[in-house]
């Protein structure tokens, strides 16, 4: 083992440079804590505005709120960011349809597609020049320690030998956190039988600013609308399925899979006419039992990760860096020890009981849409007929999928 060179001491390290660690350091930019961010990537992610990156996430309007007052908003629209003002959900296997429209529901847009690129870039020109951060790029970490008593400190160990020592150290590395696996976090976890292809791909038709989504018994298809410099024929594309047909689909030329993807989708926005790079990745749902220990917590993909077919994945994570900011900060401000389990505790009550919701409801969804039974896909056809001829429940899933408070009759 490499003997650690001299330790910097730190009121926070974050150990995760992506786009939730990226937000907590924003978010904690005016105190007069001393952080720490630890990113193994050695350089920002790559982005240009004549192609689209793969991965794409749809952000709610109280994500949107966060980035904007943590200032990275601007930064994103100057680059890409593509309001969406309607969403047409259908089940591929039956008759009905569910349509959603923003004006019906009084809001401006029902959401924003962007590339995680442009976010990550968005929150790295936020975070740049932050007097009360320091910056460990290219290295991970090897080592954690114990705390010396409820309330001490942690040491972390880099792979280059530097150690690091906080009252508080937060994994935000993502799916497979190292923080998460040293501290030996249990998990609950189970792979969905998912895989999900992500590309984007220039329709025949507009999407007319509409994300669409097409349930069908062996998975969700997703077309999620995007513009590339005022085309608006442009979607990303998200297709949960079987592993054995992701890679079937990945394994296509250009042609063949365009044209499995246009009847796939019912030929609702015509021909696919280009494809970009596809890119298959393995759904695991997880759950950390836990998201706290003494001087330690996770968030955002590190404490949980869910099903895609709602988006919600990075919305849940800003969540959590909202609510542990404000947990920090107000600790701060009392004099508690950060890393403290009382205060930590708070962090867990607040978001614990919203994720596992979120996890449960996507969980039904796959389910509900997975089987064939007729008596279940009568109900499920029912079920969004009612739904879509019912202007009053449509708000009130607008307004949860948003973020916002119930709207009234």
């Amino acid at each position: 083992m490499q003997q650690p060179k001299a330790t910097k001491s730190y009121d926070v390290v974050i150990v995760g440079g992506g786009m939730a660690g990226l937000a907590l350091a924003a978010g904690l930019a005016a105190t007069n804590l001393k952080l720490a961010l630890v990113e193994a990537a050695e350089q920002p992610p790559n982005w240009q505005a004549s192609i689209f990156n793969t991965r794409v996430s749809a952000l709610s309007e109280t994500s949107r709120q966060l980035l904007e007052s943590l200032g990275a908003w601007s930064a994103m629209e100057k680059r890409r960011v593509n309001p969406y003002q309607g969403m047409h959900v259908w089940d591929g296997e039956g008759t009905a349809e569910v349509a959603f429209d923003a004006a019906e529901a009084g809001v401006s847009n029902l959401g924003y597609l962007v590339e995680n690129a442009v976010t990550q870039l968005g929150l790295l020109e936020a975070v740049a020049n932050q007097a009360n951060l320091d910056w460990y790029q290219g290295v991970e970490a090897t080592e954690l320690s114990e705390p010396a008593s409820a309330q001490g400190k942690r040491s972390l160990v880099l792979n280059d030998g530097r150690c690091l020592e906080a009252a508080l150290i937060v994994g935000a590395d993502g799916a497979n956190s190292k923080i998460r696996q040293l501290a030996n976090f249990k998990t609950r976890e189970w792979n969905y039988g998912h895989h999900a292809l992500v590309t984007s791909v220039r329709m025949e038709k507009s999407h007319g600013n509409t994300a669409w989504q097409n349930f069908t018994e062996k998975g969700v298809l997703a077309f999620l609308p995007l513009n590339l410099e005022g085309d608006n024929h442009w979607c990303s594309i998200v297709w949960s399925t079987h592993p054995e047909q992701a890679a079937e689909l990945l394994a296509l030329d250009e042609q063949a899979f365009n044209q499995q993807l246009a009847q796939a989708f019912e030929g609702r926005l015509g021909k696919v006419e280009l494809s970009q790079t596809r890119q298959v990745v393995p759904l695991r749902q997880r759950h950390a039992i836990d998201y706290v220990k003494p001087g330690l917590a996770l968030i955002a993909d590190a404490a949980h990760t869910i099903h895609p077919l709602a988006g919600q994945g990075i919305n849940l994570g800003f969540a959590d860096t909202a609510v542990l900011t404000q947990v920090i900060k107000q600790a701060a401000a009392d004099n508690k020890p950060l890393g403290s389990l009382m205060v930590l505790n708070t962090y867990q009550r607040q978001r614990k009981p919203d994720n596992l919701a979120m996890m449960a409801l996507m969980e039904s969804f796959k389910r509900l849409f997975a089987t064939q039974k007729l008596p279940v896909l009568l109900l499920r056809n029912l079920g969004m007929k009612l739904v879509n001829a019912n202007p009053w429940i449509k708000r009130q899933l607008i307004a949860q999928a948003l973020g916002l408070r119930p709207l009234a009759k």
